[in-house]
């Protein structure tokens, strides 16, 4: 799966603001392997004003420091809060 700085590193040229289809052909054009294409071409149809706010709204790997077993436990969890990830740090 896509992490957020690889997201924004095959972005690093494209000028903002930018729709979708800009973004995945920055990415294509930049040679992005497929996982991060594959995120991008998941995002809403709308414009965006940076890569931070692609990178967020992309399907990607969001808090990689957690591990398989805690992410399984968590959907687990009805109750899930945004920062419970970090509540083992």
């Amino acid at each position: 799966m896509a992490s957020y700085a690889d997201v924004l590193q095959y972005l690093s040229s494209l000028d903002y603001p930018a729709d979708k289809d800009d973004v995945v052909r920055e990415a294509e054009r930049e040679g992005a392997p497929p996982d991060v294409l594959q995120a991008l071409r998941a995002l809403p149809p709308v414009d965006y004003a940076n890569g931070n706010e692609v990178a967020r709204s992309a399907a990607i790997e969001a808090a990689p420091e957690v591990g398989a077993s805690q992410r399984a436990a968590q959907a687990r969890d009805t109750h899930q809060r945004v920062s419970q990830h970090l509540r083992g740090i």
